[in-house]
């Protein structure tokens, strides 16, 4: 049986890559729901919301960006990504993923490293671990997290997670913009060098799955439940676009009960080549097996959290 220490690492992982994979994407894909009123005719639409259409299409369009990013929850983690990720026929990508602080950091570096290598595919993603980790996991080194997998284990938010990995885009950050009723434009602000057009508003975080997400009512519900007793209720997000209609930054910050989320990503190089494929089987190991072999189900510490991303 492999030790609850090694369990609770592999749990750690699974939600702070979820977080950082989400928070450098964007929130989960929407149905266009919004975009026609009763009949098919197209409601009217406001000058900001237009300007955010098709920001929202042209960075959609450009299939592929190289991303840095940084997230904090609470005590629970604090973490930064650098990588490159594309999304035309799901998020496939790979971030380099060093936690700086929390109880998360303080476990990977128990595992032997405060860096990891996340691999993200259209149905799983992974883990590299360090050589102190395999040598308590049949010298493997690579952890899988498969979506499906992920769904199970954290329930109603679970499922959540595993539409937003499937859907992630930079796009969905505008998308959730546009679903706030409060949204304004700030102004005209510089970033990394880039003249941008700075927008910000506040989403309630339940309202959007429900318009947003593939989840059943029961899952809705659930998920609703699961919010509530995390502390989170609404996300202010801020995003910043070029004048070529291109998402330059996004940052978003919510309020829940392990204390408040906050992330922040930059985009660059829409375009770029980007390539990622599964590890070697013999070299992996899917971390329900390190749930199994602690005798507990586990969850995802922090799942219903990634709602917020």
């Amino acid at each position: 049986m492999m030790s609850t220490t090694v369990r609770r690492t592999a749990l750690a992982i699974a939600a702070a890559a979820a977080l950082t994979s989400v928070a450098a994407c964007g929130s989960s894909s929407g149905s266009g729901k919004a975009d026609k009123a009763a009949g098919g005719s197209t409601i009217h639409v406001s000058p900001i919301a237009a300007v955010l259409r098709s920001a929202e299409q042209s960075t959609d369009k450009a299939d592929s960006a190289k991303v840095r990013s940084t997230m904090s929850l609470g005590n629970l983690l604090s973490a930064t990504g650098n990588g490159a990720l594309t999304w035309g026929n799901g998020l496939k990508g790979n971030l380099t993923i060093t936690y700086t602080g929390g109880q998360a950091a303080q476990m990977m570096r128990a595992a032997g490293t405060s860096t990891m290598e996340a691999r993200y595919l259209p149905d799983a993603y992974y883990a590299h671990m360090s050589d102190a980790f395999a040598q308590k996991t049949g010298g493997k080194h690579w952890l899988k997290y498969s979506y499906d997998a992920l769904a199970k284990v954290g329930g109603a938010s679970g499922s959540y997670m595993k539409d937003q990995f499937q859907n992630s885009t930079p796009k969905q950050s505008v998308k959730l913009l546009l679903a706030s009723r409060d949204v304004k434009k700030v102004g005209e602000e510089t970033v990394s060098g880039v003249r941008t057009t700075h927008y910000s508003g506040t989403v309630n975080v339940a309202d959007f799955a429900g318009k947003s997400s593939n989840l059943s009512a029961d899952q809705l519900a659930a998920l609703k439940s699961q919010l509530d007793q995390a502390g989170i209720t609404t996300d202010t997000i801020d995003i910043w676009i070029n004048d070529q209609n291109l998402l330059v930054k996004k940052s978003e910050q919510a309020q829940t009960a392990k204390g408040t989320m906050t992330s922040t990503a930059y985009y660059s190089d829409y375009g770029v080549p980007v390539s990622a494929e599964a590890p070697p089987a013999a070299d992996t190991l899917d971390f329900t097996k390190l749930l199994k072999s602690s005798g507990s189900g586990g969850t995802v510490a922090g799942s219903s959290t990634t709602t917020t991303s």
